[in-house]
């Protein structure tokens, strides 16, 4: 992914993370995401419960949200239509921020 060849992770000041490369194995892991939502990849949270995937499968996947207590699919709601968009939301945010 695109993101993680320029930096290894983002924080911005509203508390969306997304993940650096070293945590993301702990986070699926942590939250058992293969278990509950298979074929799917936790990529960051919001610091309040929600998370933020894609399809593990797919570089043009959409970026769904979800609740970290209920990883069932049926459930998500898409946040952008792939993740180099939802990523420029982000470090939008970040510059217009500072």
């Amino acid at each position: 992914m695109a993101l993680w060849r320029v930096r290894d992770g983002l924080h911005t000041e509203s508390g969306v993370v997304v993940y650096s490369a070293g945590d993301i194995g702990e986070r699926n892991a942590t939250h058992e995401v293969a278990r509950y939502a298979p074929g799917l990849l936790l990529v960051g949270d919001d610091s309040g419960g929600c998370g933020f995937l894609l399809r593990a499968d797919d570089p043009d996947s959409a970026v769904f949200s979800s609740d970290l207590g209920d990883l069932d699919p049926a459930g998500f709601d898409v946040v952008a239509a792939d993740f180099a968009s939802w990523i420029e939301s982000l470090e939008t945010a970040v510059s217009e921020s500072l």
